[in-house]
């Protein structure tokens, strides 16, 4: 599947989200249109179609401006079509995934001669990160916005995506793994959604905490040498005590000992810690 064609079945997947975030406001009703056009029939590969409320919604997804024929013929040609079909303004969004390589201007309407029609472009280089991360339907999106930190970014996603209700969790994590494939390094993503998965995991949870309980007895035996050796053997009861100090207040007595001299100084230890 491509980049394009996965922004498609996002969008008809949820189409009242993808029209509340181009459109700026909640919208609701949402039905997706069939994408053969009549007239010569052509397929909308890339290309959504929502009915809303008295107003068609045509939405375009583009990882490269370049086509044939070109993109501002494209729209003009769709606007034709769904008018002639459906009789109803029509509102054209361009999403476009990738900045061009090479800075060529992004046009946002087709003109030739007394002929002008105009459309709105989307760049999701531009976009805040924060409403993809969010909405669990925008979130494959999220890889793709605005940042100054993209390793960080992504990482926050996969947080995000670690949160999402588990029947759906595979499913957006897929997806917004392929998209982040767009911007990203395959290694770094694999290691990232791996490492998110595992940290969620109960699994994980317990190899976590058996290592800090590991930590711990290591803590205990290493203070307990070093009380014996300056010392002696400890008390029954002062060997009971010791053995309910928390890790940090093992590490406390570590520092403490060393101005032990007798027994009555851990004794006097154990009664204020």
């Amino acid at each position: 599947m491509s980049f394009d064609n996965l922004c498609k079945l996002l969008s008809e997947k949820h189409p009242e989200t993808f029209a509340s975030w181009v459109l700026g406001t909640p919208q609701t009703g949402a039905t997706v249109l069939k994408t053969e056009l009549s007239i010569e029939p052509i397929r909308a590969d890339y290309v959504t179609f929502l009915q809303l409320e008295g107003r068609i919604l045509h939405l375009e997804f583009q990882t490269k401006l370049e086509s044939t024929p070109p993109l501002p013929l494209r729209m003009l040609d769709y606007w034709v079509r769904l008018y002639r079909l459906y009789r109803l303004p029509i509102t054209q969004v361009v999403v476009l995934l990738l900045p061009p390589k090479d800075d060529s201007e992004i046009a946002t309407a087709f003109t030739v001669e007394n002929t002008r029609h105009e459309y709105r472009v989307i760049k999701m280089w531009e976009e805040n990160p924060e409403p993809f991360l969010q909405d669990s339907a925008l979130l494959p999106l999220a890889p793709l916005t605005a940042t100054n930190q993209p390793p960080v970014l992504l990482e926050k996603i996969v947080q995000r995506v670690n949160q999402v209700e588990t029947t759906q969790r595979p499913e957006i994590s897929a997806y917004t793994q392929i998209l982040a494939g767009l911007k990203f390094k395959k290694d770094l993503i694999r290691r990232l959604f791996r490492e998110g998965m595992m940290r969620e995991s109960v699994i994980y949870q317990e190899i976590l905490e058996e290592g800090e309980q590991r930590g711990e007895q290591r803590e205990r035996n290493l203070v307990l040498r070093q009380l014996t050796r300056k010392l002696g053997e400890l008390p029954p009861g002062m060997r009971k005590q010791f053995e309910t100090l928390t890790l940090e207040q093992l590490e406390t007595l570590g520092e403490a000992l060393l101005d032990f001299n007798t027994l009555l100084d851990l004794e006097a230890w154990l009664a204020n810690k």
